[in-house]
């Protein structure tokens, strides 16, 4: 059951994330940080369709996790959902048209053994 609650957390966390991504590069950088902008900010961002799915897909990830922590120790639940880093860096190459330098490819590659080695 906990291999189940960390594929939910690992592809609700990953699309929330990508989502995050997109929706701030179509709101654009928020450059006012006088009230009324950041309530005009705030209110496009509410209607960002977007965001509005991070924030569906986060809430989504945190009853997950809760679902994990409930049946198995912190010390393997933090380090098996650590691989949406790994996931998040191959979707921001590939559908995000990120540039991904050599080094945050090895970054991503030891996280992957590193939840390997906790899996066991």
């Amino acid at each position: 059951m906990s291999w189940f609650w960390i594929a939910v957390i690992v592809a609700a966390t990953t699309a929330g994330e990508l989502m995050a991504a997109a929706g701030m590069r179509r709101h654009g950088e928020i450059r006012d940080f006088r009230p009324g902008a950041v309530g005009r900010a705030l209110a496009l961002l509410a209607r960002n369709r977007f965001v509005i799915g991070y924030v569906a897909a986060m809430a989504v990830s945190f009853f997950a996790y809760e679902g994990l922590l409930a049946i198995s120790d912190l010390s393997f639940a933090v380090p098996a959902t650590a691989v949406t880093c790994t996931l998040e860096t191959v979707l921001a190459r590939y559908i995000l048209k990120e540039r991904v330098n050599a080094m945050r490819w090895v970054g991503a590659s030891l996280v992957v053994l590193g939840v390997a080695l906790v899996a066991r």
